[in-house]
């Protein structure tokens, strides 16, 4: 698919919204994004055909129900990409970004630049202070590109269980990936994801309502501190 025909794509306001709250990594029925984006059904069904067709989106159907999901790891960083390019476009022109339109919507935002998932690893603050405790402690190096140490593979396989032998695959092992709200990386790649997966295994993070906010247990709390002396008390 051309560069012309993605933009186009994603250049409609809904079809960018489907986009952007695809990024918690799950599966949203076709119902429960005519919502979020607050279009009827029939208009969001012609929206997700057009995003399925050009491979942004993937699809499967249960019953009477139509799933989407995006594409893959490589389309959620597109799209996170782009989210951290306006940020920071917005950002260096001092024009103000979006403004939440309710108090309900405030918290969200607030919630989600506290600590949220991107497609399938952790983002916002939590997510940059867990990835510059690992750099800092030498686990990953940023030499000329990222990459896990041997310091680092033992560490994340006797403190978390994670085989690097195990996440080898298409995609990059360990990658940065640019923090739309910190405007900093965090990690992402099979590392990023094998360590969000954990930490949701093990309920360090549980999710608020449906959304990609997260929030840090008080079991998670302390193993953030001792696994990595990171204090992740980011308000209520």
């Amino acid at each position: 698919m051309s560069l012309e025909q993605i933009a186009g794509l994603l250049a409609d306001r809904s079809r960018a919204a489907f986009c952007m709250a695809l990024l918690d990594g799950r599966a949203w029925t076709a119902g429960e994004l005519a919502r979020h984006a607050g279009i009827s059904p029939s208009t969001a069904s012609e929206h997700l055909s057009l995003l399925v067709a050009g491979g942004l989106l993937s699809e499967e159907r249960q019953g009477r129900h139509r799933y989407v999901r995006l594409a893959g790891p490589a389309t959620a960083a597109l799209i996170e990409d782009l989210a951290a390019y306006s940020s920071s476009y917005s950002s260096s022109r001092s024009a103000p970004g979006p403004a939440p339109s309710s108090l309900r919507e405030s918290g969200r935002m607030s919630a989600e630049a506290r600590a949220r998932t991107c497609y399938d690893h952790l983002a916002g603050h939590l997510g940059v202070a867990v990835t510059d405790a690992i750099l800092s402690r030498g686990l990953v190096a940023d030499d000329a590109g990222l990459v896990v140490t041997k310091a680092g593979r033992v560490w994340l396989l006797t403190e978390l269980d994670i085989d690097l032998l195990a996440l080898k695959g298409s995609r990059p092992m360990v990658r940065s990936c640019l923090d739309w709200t910190e405007r900093r990386t965090h990690l992402a790649g099979a590392v990023g994801a094998a360590l969000c997966k954990r930490v949701f295994d093990r309920h360090w993070v549980e999710r608020i309502g449906s959304g990609r906010a997260l929030k840090v247990t008080p079991e998670g709390g302390r193993a953030f501190q001792e696994l990595l002396g990171i204090d992740v008390r980011m308000g209520p």
